[in-house]
């Protein structure tokens, strides 16, 4: 039988066709089956990115809220465990005489000084420096410390305060006698600066280390007792630990603002049984 060549062209051509659409569609299909897996490792790095996001993203509102604070951003304020308080403005006070007697010298007196590093309290020594202590109750009483800051911290020697000026040098206008001591000081003891015999004025300070009371020297004392912390003295170490900015007797302001917002003083009378006979 005579095969027609014709059929022989046309069914190679065909054949060759359809090889080459078949190649086609596996070319077409495996870039469908790439473009598929690339998708899918896409997908899956973008789960664990948002998975890993996730802590960062709540971090990051944790802060945001917190106002952004941590340890080593905290103020140095702040780092002691006192509030954040402004300097305060200084205030003029000419008292010109001291205040009379008026205290009871057999009597019981505390004085609860608050402050934006907490509360201590000071059991006031009556019977030893009347006079400071009669002064110091008429100051307390008429809201002469309200406000006013604790002007110089000498880390573990003293903590001064009650300078209406704000620089050391301020006073309420009149001065006192003294009132020294008869066994010195001690960690705690509560006294009046001075800038020489007699001149005592609103100004008292807190020792802050048994070496800090060796330090004032004496006998003969030179500072009028006040009195003794008696409570609180954690606050006192707070403002001690805050540290000065400076070395310089003359100029160690803290670190951070320090305010007494306010002193409130209690009386108790004394019994019968405790008052001494004549």
């Amino acid at each position: 039988m005579a095969v027609d060549q014709g059929q022989l062209c046309c069914a190679a051509v065909s054949k060759q066709s359809k090889r080459e659409r078949q190649r086609e569609n596996r070319e077409a299909r495996r870039a469908y089956e790439e473009q598929l897996h690339r998708r899918q490792r896409i997908a899956r790095w973008a789960g664990i990115g948002a998975i890993l996001l996730i802590p960062i993203i709540a971090i990051g509102v944790v802060v945001a809220l917190s106002g952004g604070d941590d340890a080593s951003e905290a103020s140095p304020a702040r780092k002691v465990g006192c509030r954040d308080v402004d300097e305060p403005k200084p205030k003029a006070y000419d008292i010109a005489t001291a205040p009379p007697l008026t205290i009871d010298t057999t009597a019981t007196y505390t004085a609860t000084v608050d402050t934006s590093c907490g509360s201590f309290t000071i059991q006031l020594d009556a019977a030893t420096a009347p006079q400071t202590v009669n002064s110091f109750v008429f100051l307390a009483n008429d809201g002469f410390y309200d406000g006013l800051s604790f002007q110089r911290v000498a880390k573990d020697f003293v903590i001064q305060g009650g300078d209406p000026l704000g620089d050391g040098s301020g006073g309420p206008g009149y001065t006192l006698p003294d009132e020294p001591p008869p066994n010195g000081y001690q960690l705690g003891s509560v006294a009046m600066a001075s800038s020489g015999p007699d001149t005592s004025g609103s100004q008292f300070f807190i020792v802050t280390s048994e070496d800090g009371a060796v330090r004032l020297g004496g006998p003969p004392y030179a500072y009028s007792i006040l009195g003794q912390v008696t409570e609180g003295i954690e606050t006192v170490d707070k403002i001690n630990r805050l540290g000065s900015r400076s070395q310089d007797p003359a100029s160690q302001a803290p670190k951070a603002p320090v305010i007494i917002d306010t002193i409130t003083i209690t009386e108790t009378p004394a019994t019968p049984e405790s008052v001494a006979s004549p």
